[in-house]
This record gives C-alpha cells, structure tokens and sequence, in this order.
C-alpha cells in the first residue's frame, strides 16, 4: 500500500491525520529533490575530502646563512621579526646554530654552520645565503611522505618523531628542485616555542613589527625547460593544481623574457609560482639568478599585509630598498586596472604596484636582493579580493629588475 492510497483511505476516517501525512509525503519529496540538485556539490567536497596532501599552510621557511646571529639581527631590525627561538651549542646542538624569528604567522629560520667541513657549510659556499627548507604544516607527516615517495618524490628525510617536555612533533621530507626541500611538519601534539631541541629565545631587543601577516607564496626558479617538469612534480606527487599560466609574450621587455606557472593545493594555503628563462636579445633576472645561485632555488617570498602603504612606509624607514617604477606607470593605472579603493598618491610615493585578477585587485611591491649575490628577494603583497595574479605588472617589474641589471653588468 503507498502512503498516497493511505492517506486517500483516513482522509474518509482521520481527516486530521491524512493532512499530517500529506506534509509529510511533501517534505519528504523536497528532501529528495534537494539531495539529488545536491548531488555535484556532494560529489566535489568528496573531491576536497579525498585530498592526499591536506596543507593547512606553510609552517616555515629555513634560510642556510653565512651568519645566523647577524642575519636574525637584520630581519629583525628592517622586517620587525621578534625572537622566537634558538638552537646551538648552549642548547646542546654542536654542529650549527638557528635562529627562529617571528611575526605573524610567518616564521623564518636562520641556520649556520659551526665548521667548514658541514653540508651546509658546502651548501653556503655554492649558493650564498638562500633558502634550503619550505616547511609545510600537515596533519600526518608520516601519510604525508608516504604518499609523495609513492607517487615519485625523491625523499629527503624518512619520518621521524621527535619529543622534548613540550610534547611531540613528527616530520618528513622530500627533495624539490635544486637543493631545495620540502619538510612535512606535523605539530598536533606539541605546544613548545617550535620544535624539539630549540628553546625559547629571549631577547631585550625586538623591534615593533611592520605589519607583516602570513606568507602568501614562494616562487621557484628552475633552469631552461624545466618550468613543466616540475609543475608535473607539483601535480602528480603533491597533488597541487596549476591555476595560471603566463608565457615568454605576456611576461616579456624589449631585452629578456620568462615563462611562469603558478601552483597552488587545493584550499588555496599553498602557493607555488614556478619561472624559467625565456629566449631575449639579453640575460634575464631567472637567467641571472641561475647563474649567481649556482643552480635553481627559491627566489622569493611573498610576505601578506592588510595595510601595504603602512608596512612599505616602515620597512623603508629602517632601510629595506625596494624596486622602483617610473611615475608614468600611475598615468593610466585605473584605465588598465579598473576602480580601486586607494588614494593614488601614496601608491605613486611608494612605487606600489597594482594588478587585478577575476575576483578583485592585489597590491604588491618587491625589494631589491636581500643578499650580495643577486638572487634572494621579498615581495609586499595586500589582496583586495584578488585570489590569485595579473598579467600587468609583470612588465613592470621585469624593466624595474633590467634597470638594476643593467646596473650590476649582468644585463
């Protein structure tokens, strides 16, 4: 018997309880419909569920350096980092020393040898100061490295937990480009300073910060026609996306040219611009950076503010140089960009760059080589919207580099 032919029968007995029965009956129809419309939204949250690399974001970045106590001075005075914590001989690590600074949730590490003969000693002799660690915060370090090495990483380190009074933490690695590695650093179960064997460092000197908020993503450089290959990597091992692409016509000057591809994991934590060279009348920056790095690195990092016009203004206060622009480019800059919510002027002052994408608009603006060596650089970057890059600046800031170029000989 259907529920229609019962409730035709007690609409004759129990009018009450057949009108009961018929909202059920209509209810019941809705949750059906609605379930089945809902079925390719259902469909692509499994997708989201089925993630074999879950990131919850970049846990921290590890510069190799010639001078761990000089650099944590630097980033501290100029980018307004604070002391976090330290490992070394006075803490019971013999071979080296770090210095972990902090600001927002951007955590630096700055690690050096103690003797000439140490890998990264070897490793400072050929590249300069660089990064050699993008540490990446997971859930599970050991399913982490796991699926990677299944999926072709090469690996760098085989999980291990590591424990001190604090709790625990568990980390694996795998090889990128380069030299570079990426570490899985899983930290659930741990509420020290950062990691075992570090303590907490204490300093009378900490200047105020600048504004500074989280890294929004680090861009590799790799060598000529290798840009696919590792975006293939990105794909297939770490199961990233490539959500833009701009070739050697839309990233070009009159001298040089590059290609770029621009990775990100599936919530959008992680992102990964890869460059490689492109054919020019003369050497581009990635060309110049290969050769002064001595191999293919990371050559910057974007660090997010939500107030870039006061973070610039700071950070140049206290010395940070940055890239500089003709003042024609804010001519017709909301001809090219469109309506934006910000006074022109201090944009002009500073040399702040605008872009938009599908969603909304970015500021951003880039410093010069933190380094002797022209290689390791920053990006400023505030997102009105903008989830991911524009085309129009990347001119401009490919002839602002040739200007510098051209000024060290290397263009």
């Amino acid at each position: 018997m259907t529920l229609t032919t019962i409730t035709d029968t007690l609409s004759l007995t129990n009018p009450e309880l057949a009108e009961q029965l018929k909202q059920t009956k209509h209810t019941i129809t809705y949750m059906e419909t609605t379930f089945v419309n809902a079925l390719p939204a259902v469909e692509n949250l499994g997708q989201l569920n089925n993630d074999f690399l879950p990131l919850n974001g970049t846990d921290y970045v590890e510069f190799y350096v010639g001078n761990a106590k000089q650099a944590a001075h630097f980033y501290k005075t100029a980018f307004g980092f604070q002391s976090l914590a330290y490992a070394g001989p006075e803490t019971g690590v013999r071979d080296r020393a770090s210095y972990v600074l902090q600001q927002g949730k951007i955590r630096l590490v700055l690690t050096t040898p103690m003797h000439s003969d140490h890998p990264i000693a070897e490793h400072i002799k050929k590249h300069g100061d660089g990064v050699k660690v993008l540490a990446l915060w997971v859930d599970d370090a050991y399913d982490a490295f796991k699926q990677t090495v299944s999926r072709g990483a090469k690996p760098f380190q085989e999980p291990q937990t590591i424990t001190d009074e604090h709790g625990e933490v568990r980390t694996s690695g795998i090889y990128l480009y380069g030299e570079t590695v990426h570490l899985f650093v899983e930290r659930k179960n741990y509420n020290g300073p950062f990691l075992p064997g570090y303590q907490k460092m204490k300093s009378t000197y900490n200047p105020e910060p600048t504004g500074l908020l989280y890294v929004d993503h680090c861009v590799g450089n790799v060598g000529w026609n290798k840009m696919n290959q590792w975006v293939n990597f990105y794909e297939d091992v770490l199961g990233f996306k490539n959500i833009l692409t701009f070739d050697d016509k839309a990233i070009s000057t009159e001298y040089s040219a590059l290609m770029s591809k621009v990775m990100s994991n599936g919530n959008g934590y992680v992102k990964f611009p890869i460059n490689e060279p492109a054919e020019g009348k003369k050497k581009s920056q990635i060309e110049e950076y290969l050769e002064f790095y001595e191999g293919e690195g990371v050559q910057h990092l974007a660090l997010a503010t939500h107030d870039i016009v006061d973070t610039v203004t700071k950070l140049q206060s206290r010395g940070i140089e940055f890239l500089t622009v003709p003042t024609t480019y804010y001519d017709t800059l909301t001809e090219r960009v469109g309506h934006i919510d910000e006074n022109l002027e201090p944009l002009k002052q500073l040399g702040i760059l605008v872009d938009r994408d599908d969603e909304g608009y970015l500021l951003q603006i880039f410093t010069k080589p933190v380094e002797d060596r022209p290689t390791v650089f920053f990006e400023i970057i505030q997102r009105k919207g903008a989830k991911s890059f524009g085309a129009g600046n990347f001119k401009a800031l490919f002839e602002a580099i040739e200007r510098e170029q051209e000024l060290r000989g290397n263009l």
